[in-house]
């Protein structure tokens, strides 16, 4: 098998990844009591940066907007690695390894920070990106190119 179809099943997954990020946790409704105590407070208590009137809030919704972005940029650069990968798959293993690295990371810091659904979500990509670079060989001079047009 070659590393395309694991990249593109990183790239889905990580696209989906980033659409239930925004949608549950950028954009959720927090739950009333305790949580709405608390984004209540994030939201009152304001003070200046830079210039700048901000509150915890701000910085918290911001972030995870950043992180809505970075996993929408993320897939859409492992798609374009999989476009990559029909002609010289073995020159981009250390591209899809550093992704590797960054998901395992990732799913390090959901495990101390938050929950299962993300942790499973995030080692899901690293599979399919470890599967990308083991199947990532050398183009054979004998074998065909495959048409680089449906990126």
């Amino acid at each position: 098998m070659r590393p395309t179809p694991w990249l593109r099943a990183a790239s889905i997954i990580t696209l989906i990844h980033a659409i239930l990020h925004t949608i549950g946790g950028v954009y959720g409704t927090p739950e009333p009591g305790p949580q709405q105590i608390a984004v209540d407070v994030m939201k009152s208590n304001t003070f200046a940066v830079m210039g700048h009137t901000r509150s915890m809030w701000t910085f918290y919704h911001g972030m995870g907007l950043a992180v809505t972005i970075f996993l929408t940029m993320d897939a859409v650069l492992l798609w374009i690695l999989a476009s990559m990968a029909r002609k010289d798959a073995a020159r981009i293993r250390p591209l899809i390894a550093a992704f590797a690295l960054g998901y395992l990371a990732f799913a390090l810091n959901s495990y101390l920070f938050f929950f299962a659904f993300p942790i499973i979500n995030e080692l899901l990509i690293v599979a399919c990106l470890v599967a990308a670079i083991v199947t990532a060989k050398p183009l054979d001079s004998n074998e065909p190119i495959a048409n680089n047009a449906s990126m």
